[in-house]
This record gives C-alpha cells, structure tokens and sequence, in this order.
C-alpha cells in the first residue's frame, strides 16, 4: 500500500520533506478481535508536527520509520476471526486508543489510561496511509448522514474538544462567561460543543482575523483580537471579573499565563493545548481558589456523544482536503497557519 512515512526527526521544522511517499507492507490481521480500516480521510494534528520536531521521544517507544496520522475514519476491508460488531463495507470512525478491553481503566470506560493499549499514529502504525491496523472495541458505525472524510478530525481534535467543553457546560449557567483561546482546529469544535450543552456566553481569543471569523461562524457571542489590550478587552465583557471558565487550546507562549488572567476567582481554566508552563505562587492559588484542569483525548463514549451531535447538525467540521501524496504540503500549511480547520489526507 501507499503511505506516507516518517523517516527522520526535524527539530527545527525546516525541511521540505517531513515524510516520504512510498510503498510499504499491508497490515495483517493477528489476533482473532483485530480489523483493518480502508482509510477514507486521516486527519493533520498540530501533535504530528510535534511528532516530526521529536518532542515526543521521551514519551513513547517508537523506532522509525513509522507511519503517523492518529485521526482516523473510513471503511472495514477485513475482520478478524472473533470480530461480531461491524461487517466488512461497514464505514467507521476510529477511537485513537486499541485497548484489549480487560484491564480496569478499559472496563471503567478509561481507555487513555489502559494498562496495555496501543496508539495508532503514536507508538505504532497510523493512518496516513491507505489501510490501517486497529481494533473492533475502537470502532464506531457511522450513520449515513456522515462521510469517513468529513468526520476523520473527531476522532482526536473533536473528541479532545468535546471533552473539555462538556466538563466545563457542566458547571457553566446562563449569565456566565466561559472564554475559548484558540479558534484553530480544535477551537472551532470546542465553540460549538459549548453552543449546544451549555447557556453561557462564549468569548473567544485569537491572533487570525481567519479563525476569529471562523469563531463566528461557528456561534461565539464575542471574539477577541489577540495581542496587547486582550486582558482589558476581556475583563470588559467579563464585567471586570473574568470568566467562569476559560478552555485554553494553545498552551504555550503567553497563552497559559493569560488563560489564567481571564479565569475569575473560583474559576476553572481547563488546559488543552501543550507545549509551555504553568508556573505561579502556591499563594495565588489558595486566595483565588481556581482550579486548574488538564484534559487529554475523551472516550469511546464521549466520541459516540460527539457523533450524535454531528449526526444533527450541531457540530461541524471545517476541513481542508489533501491527497495522501500532499502530506508535506497539508503539515507545512498546518505549521504556517494557513488551514481554516483541520486538513485531512484521503487516499
């Protein structure tokens, strides 16, 4: 099969070629609960360029080369022997995590936290190629309503964002403010999430005059140009307090600081986005009471919730298509901000 391949590290993302085009082994089924998904659309994460720069070596056990892409959808081409749930033909999305399902996280619906689990597109073969190793407790029939390439990007940007913005719904009334930084690939989906759980008023944060648009589109009441005068701006609309919530999609730069600034006393401000510090006096934290919430991708549960409210038309995706042979174009557009949404890579 065709795939698009990484072979070296580039720290400084400099190169022309992140990953290489070429032909590789099909996947085999190995075990009687496995299936392979013919990919119909592959999302491009902002964590594939943090892959490419090698920041997450000391995370996981990876050899190169390998195949990344962890944002997947499409349809079954083959099942294992003890494989009930889907039907070959089917059209599935992918939950990022293959899980054997008998440890107690994965009987407690924890998947991220399994004992023995494997992550597609991270510590083992993804999607950016034409098929794709996964397992039948990951899989998702998609209704009819739903294309494989229009709803590859849920699968991580969609269900990270979904489940940061339902904890914070469930505490967000009508007449408080939740404040969304970041209006980019997850952002936009987080906007929307917030739009259909919760009444709050939703202000979003951002330096694209692109993606602040977007965040209108997408239902935000108010929209900030980042840079200097977002506190005050904030603060503003906020009635000088902050808000009650504040879901930070960034998380470097000046981001994390900020997002703090915007979270009110007793507030939550739930990080998302990685790659910064968060850093303040113990004292800060005991006379303003905020908590601080880290959030990583949601569950298989959570990604059936998201599909429902994509199924009704409450959430949509922006996305930008690219053949599979583009890839190094869709991850330099990415890292050069010029995607409204998410790219996806089709085959």
């Amino acid at each position: 099969m065709k795939a698009a391949v990484l072979h070296n590290f580039d720290e400084t993302l400099s190169g022309a070629d992140f990953v290489r085009y070429e032909d590789v082994p099909d996947p085999r089924i190995g075990k009687p609960t496995d299936v392979i998904v013919r990919i119909g659309g592959a999302g491009v994460c902002r964590t594939d360029l943090h892959i490419v720069e090698g920041i997450w070596r000391s995370k996981v056990d990876v050899a190169l080369p390998y195949i990344m892409g962890h944002e997947n959808a499409g349809w079954v081409e083959e099942i294992g022997s003890g494989v009930e749930g889907v039907r070959v033909g089917d059209p599935v999305i992918c939950h990022p995590l293959v899980t054997s399902g008998h440890c107690l996280a994965c009987r407690r619906g924890d998947d991220m936290h399994a004992i023995d689990s494997k992550f597609p597109g991270i510590n083992t073969n993804g999607g950016y190629a034409e098929y794709l190793l996964t397992g039948e407790r990951s899989l998702i029939k998609l209704p009819k309503s739903l294309a494989p390439k229009a709803v590859a990007p849920y699968t991580d940007a969609g269900l990270t964002a979904y489940r940061a913005a339902k904890k914070a719904s469930r505490h967000l009334l009508p007449g408080e403010y939740v404040v969304v930084i970041g209006a980019g690939g997850l952002g936009h989906i987080g906007i929307q999430v917030l739009k259909a759980l919760c009444a709050a008023e939703i202000i979003v944060l951002d330096r694209s005059a692109m993606a602040l648009d977007l965040a209108r589109e997408c239902g935000a009441h108010h929209t900030v140009r980042g840079g200097p005068g977002e506190l005050d701006e904030v603060m503003k609309l906020t009635k000088g307090n902050g808000a009650e919530a504040v879901i930070d999609f960034v998380g470097e730069g000046d981001a994390v600081a900020q997002g703090l600034a915007f979270t009110r006393n007793g507030g939550y401000y739930y990080i998302v986005g990685y790659g910064g510090k968060i850093d303040l006096p113990t004292i800060d934290m005991i006379t303003s009471e905020k908590t601080i919430v880290g959030n990583l991708v949601g569950t298989y549960p959570e990604l059936v919730e998201l599909m429902a409210l994509a199924d009704r038309g409450l959430v949509k995706l922006a996305t930008q298509e690219y053949r599979l042979s583009q890839a190094n174009q869709a991850l330099h557009d990415l890292h050069h901000g010029r995607i409204k949404g998410r790219a996806v890579l089709i085959p």
